[in-house]
């Protein structure tokens, strides 16, 4: 009888926990801030750490050493649970604004992606975010509106397959094809 009782506990406690997670809402959430430059100070830091790990404990994957330069001319990555065009990626947004730009009849689908973890609404919204991030971005340089269009695909669509940082962290994209 009390192992009966435990079961029934856990299966409602589980319930409820997930019925919690897909509420989130990526509005309600302030934009990430974060330090880019590494502290060199001992204990007087700022928070930053010397490891090449985040304040959130996330660790640093360089996506471009596996990467060729076409695929990098067309994929943007964004940081866990962020859709926040980086910096680095700043080049890629221009070189694919300059191109719409001097063709106005080329058309682009920006296509959002996010890691495995999490809910499917939520990492709906979040690809979705993604993608209008970058469209705003390309928007923001010139492109017309009919040029680009903003879809999310969640973590529907995999770019690598797994289940660590590195792969997660190739999964958390915005893909830029022509249409």
């Amino acid at each position: 009888m009390n192992m009966s009782r435990l079961a029934l506990i856990a299966a409602v406690s589980s319930a409820f926990l997930a019925g919690c997670a897909s509420n989130v809402k990526l509005d309600d959430k302030p934009a990430p801030v974060e330090s880019r430059t590494p502290s060199t100070s001992g204990a007087g830091g700022s928070g930053a750490s010397s490891s090449g790990t985040s304040p959130n404990n996330v660790a640093s994957v360089d996506l471009t050493k596996s990467a060729s330069a076409t695929e990098l001319s067309k994929v943007v990555y964004f940081d866990y649970d962020s859709f926040v065009v980086k910096d680095e990626f700043r080049p890629v947004v221009e070189a694919q604004a300059k191109m719409l730009s001097t063709d106005r009849n080329k058309k682009l689908s920006v296509e959002g992606h996010t890691d495995e973890r999490g809910g499917s609404e939520y990492n709906l919204a979040l690809g979705q975010k993604r993608a209008e991030s970058v469209a705003k971005a390309l928007k923001l340089l010139g492109v017309n509106d009919g040029q680009v269009e903003a879809v999310s695909f969640g973590k529907e669509r995999p770019a690598a397959q797994g289940s660590d940082e590195a792969v997660w962290a190739k999964n958390r994209r915005a893909e830029l094809n022509n249409r």
